[in-house]
């Protein structure tokens, strides 16, 4: 695990697009899995300046998200389909058919969590997975307690996380029960990961991750044993890490 400390949120997101634009810019082909959530805000805002520079292009690049909510419209301003158009997809050209998010409203979200699977395998696989992580250690929406072992699969929401959603949706009653999202087991046969984490709120999390042990009372732990993970930090989201790391 490679651990890289940012002075702030800028520099991070900086950073952290520089990085995935020589990635892109290295490999004719890309297949790349994405998250959400308030970090890659900013990450997505330093990919589609560069990309308006010309210095990118994603016109060879497939995309797979992480997750998204059962039973919500993909219009709906909270849905995953639709922060990606508005904070990436309506920005860049990666070509529409591309572009693959789990479907929400299946009528089978079994049977759509084994074909996301199905689909990734036949897309040559994820090779280089974005990740953020959560106050407790989730990642995408494996949360603590999951299987480290976990496929993509339906997952009821944890009442923190139903706290933490309420506002977005306006009030906990309106917050989905369910979601589909990729498991630990799949985020793991990414080649390459590159996890963000910005604020002292995930100085927690990120001390757990780098140098706590693994366990699944912490799913980030995990990526301890993958060969290949990029961690980019600002300093407060590393304020308490006991080692020092390298920096940007």
């Amino acid at each position: 695990m490679k651990v890289i400390v940012a002075k702030d949120y800028d520099e991070l997101c900086r950073f952290a697009g520089h990085f995935v634009t020589r990635w892109l810019q290295m490999h004719k082909r890309v297949v790349l899995g994405l998250a959400t959530g308030n970090t890659m805000i900013g990450f997505y805002k330093v990919l589609v300046e560069k990309y308006r520079r010309g210095e990118v292009s994603f016109k060879n690049v497939v995309t797979f998200n992480l997750d998204e909510f059962v039973g919500v419209e993909v219009t709906h301003e909270q849905s995953y389909h639709y922060y990606m158009k508005k904070h990436f997809f309506d920005h860049v050209d990666i070509a529409e058919d591309a572009r693959f998010l789990p479907d929400g409203l299946a009528k089978d979200v079994v049977a759509e969590c084994e074909r996301y699977e199905r689909l990734i395998k036949e897309k040559g696989g994820i090779d280089l997975m974005m990740l953020g992580i959560g106050k407790n250690g989730h990642i995408a929406f494996n949360e603590p307690t999951s299987s480290l072992a976990s496929r993509t699969r339906v997952k009821r929401l944890e009442d923190e996380t139903v706290e933490a959603l309420a506002q977005g949706f306006g009030g906990k009653e309106k917050v989905p029960k369910y979601v589909i999202t990729m498991g630990i087991g799949t985020i793991m046969e990414s080649r390459h990961i590159l996890m963000l984490a910005s604020g002292k709120g995930k100085a927690c999390a990120v001390k757990d991750l780098v140098e706590g042990p693994i366990g699944a009372y912490c799913p980030a732990t995990v990526l301890q044993l993958h060969p290949h993970v990029f961690v980019v930090i600002d300093e407060d989201a590393g304020s308490l890490l006991t080692r020092k790391y390298d920096t940007v």
